[in-house]
């Protein structure tokens, strides 16, 4: 009886640590929604992915320059990297990198309704789910995790807004913003470092003792020159750059950094276009271009006039 309920109370620990721990590859972008629940976009103009994602890494956007009212069109997102690359996943093996992306539309614009989206651009979109940062905000979606190998380029289908329909909607020119991460993070929300990112010695000395446990990670032993004994706690992923004997400072790298991945965003611009005036820019580029036409063939009339009344 002792015995199962040990294995109970063990299965129960096991369940919990997985609910709370923070060593989930797969749990971003959504983090980012407990570092700023508001937005996703700071003040000062940076993606609160960056918080957690130090690395810069570059993405491209590409949108159309202009769209039509109560029109779908496609805002890609493209993450490159080398598909080779291993990233550190959160039991310390190695694995595929993962990918995120976080897209800012301006107001009225959303994710287009499938029975609105072509089946093309459905082949482009594949399995991707997306989601409103927000709950009453359409136009902030958040995508991922993905795998890396099938979606370097992530393809939004966007549905533009009609002004003629939806109140606070006018025609101009409108900002984008886009971000996008490959890999993991180095720190949690709550501040704590991840598995993906190099450690320092908490003192200086001599480090004592390394011990080292499947699945815990390490325990280095710090003897400082008080004799006073500090522990550094080094979870599996990073590799050690310090052996049993070696003197240390505070500060020190002890760990690689064995971060391969990191987060870039890009600011663009979209024009929300009226047909109405690009059927009135038509008809005034054909006036001016019959017009010079006209002044042309009247020119040559000129100069013919002017040529026979020489001659006579």
């Amino acid at each position: 009886m002792k015995s199962l309920t040990k294995i109970v109370l063990v299965a129960i620990a096991t369940v919990a640590l997985f609910f709370t721990s923070p060593q989930s590859a797969s749990a971003y972008p959504f983090w980012a929604q407990e570092t700023s629940p508001a937005t996703p976009r700071e003040a000062t103009g940076r993606i609160v992915c960056a918080n957690c994602h130090l690395a810069q890494k570059p993405i491209e956007v590409e949108l159309p320059q202009a769209v039509l009212p109560d029109t779908v069109f496609e805002a890609v997102v493209k993450i490159p990297y080398d598909l080779e690359t291993q990233q550190v996943t959160g039991d310390g093996s190695e694995g595929g990198l993962n990918v995120g992306a976080v897209l800012m539309l301006p107001e009225g614009f959303k994710i287009a309704p499938d029975d609105r989206i072509p089946e093309e651009m459905q082949e482009k979109v594949g399995y991707a789910y997306f989601q409103p940062y927000v709950e009453d905000e359409e136009n902030v979606v958040i995508v991922g995790p993905l795998p890396g190998e099938e979606y370097q380029e992530i393809v939004f289908p966007v549905l533009s807004p009609n002004p003629a329909e939806e109140q606070n909607i006018y025609f101009g020119k409108y900002a984008v913003h886009a971000g996008g991460n490959r890999g993991r993070g180095q720190v949690y929300p709550t501040g704590d470092p991840s598995n993906n990112t190099f450690y320092k010695a908490s003192a200086s000395g001599t480090i004592t003792q390394i011990t080292e446990e499947e699945y815990v990670g390490y325990e280095i032993t710090i003897e400082t020159a008080s004799g006073e004994s500090v522990v550094d706690l080094v979870p599996p992923g990073p590799d050690l750059l310090v052996a049993q004997g070696d003197q240390v400072e505070a500060g020190q790298p002890i760990t690689n950094d064995p971060n391969v991945g990191g987060f870039g965003q890009e600011d663009v611009e979209i024009v929300l276009q009226s047909a109405t005036r690009i059927k009135w820019l038509i008809v005034f580029l054909g006036g001016i271009a019959l017009a010079q036409i006209l002044l042309v063939i009247k020119k040559k009339q000129v100069e013919r006039v002017q040529a026979a009344e020489m001659n006579f």
